[in-house]
């Protein structure tokens, strides 16, 4: 699976960053039974993280594009957990937190990069439920934040 999701990820341009340090007492990944819960994922792209309030100093298109970014970072953590995707079976839920300016609504238009870019993927397998929601503030003047549960074979 993981030259074909290599391949697809070329195809649109993206590489799989290497899966990121862990910056406090928490592990980046947990496996119970057939779920594999990864912890929050930032946006980093090319080593820096994407900073900034959606609806502020950063654009809807903006967002989407962070949003794309934590996606990528948590199949980094997923590569290893699941031992290059051999054990991955689908997608089953993606929380999505965005750094949105006071009375920000469109989170859901955000997340929809990390939503769109798991079935760009995955198919049927990237298919999940979600929650989007806005805040006032996430870690590090993060663009976006995501966490996301894998269901295992």
């Amino acid at each position: 699976m993981i030259e074909s999701l290599l391949s697809k990820l070329e195809a649109l341009g993206l590489s799989l960053p290497a899966a990121g340090e862990v910056k406090g007492n928490y592990l980046p990944y947990a496996i119970s039974g057939n779920l594999l819960s990864l912890s929050g994922s930032l946006p980093v792209k090319d080593g820096a993280i994407i900073t900034g309030r959606i609806g502020g100093d950063l654009s809807i298109e903006d967002g989407y594009e962070a949003a794309r970014w934590c996606f990528l970072n948590a199949l980094a953590h997923a590569r290893v957990a699941t031992e290059d995707f051999e054990k991955f079976s689908r997608v089953l839920h993606i929380d999505g937190f965005v750094n949105g300016v006071d009375g920000f609504t469109d989170a859901p238009k955000i997340i929809n990069g990390a939503s769109d870019l798991s079935v760009e993927l995955f198919g049927d397998a990237g298919r999940h439920t979600r929650v989007a929601l806005s805040s006032n503030g996430l870690p590090l003047n993060s663009a976006v934040e995501t966490r996301v549960l894998i269901e295992l074979k």
